[in-house]
């Protein structure tokens, strides 16, 4: 079944009437700017896509230097938790 313009006048008629005009220009602004944003994306994915992925540098630890040069951080133990002596089941 296909739609003739008197068909499709009216059903434009009766969506203007039920929505509104502001409500209607509101949607097709939201609209646009959502199809603007998506093409935006995808020019920065091509954009993207086309540059080399950025390398990272890798620093190699100098063995020589490390075992000159003291340790600055060096592990301290716990403190340990005062002992009381009903804990330890004296009294």
């Amino acid at each position: 079944m296909s739609f003739g313009p008197w068909q499709l006048i009216i059903i434009a008629l009766v969506i203007l009437v039920l929505f509104g005009r502001g409500r209607i220009s509101e949607m097709m602004g939201d609209f646009g700017k959502g199809i603007k944003s998506f093409k935006k994306g995808m020019a920065d994915e091509d954009t993207s896509a086309q540059a080399p992925p950025a390398q990272i540098p890798q620093q190699t630890p100098n063995h020589s230097q490390a075992s000159n040069q003291p340790q600055t951080s060096e592990a301290k133990p716990a403190p340990k938790p005062a002992e009381t002596g009903s804990a330890n089941g004296g009294s």
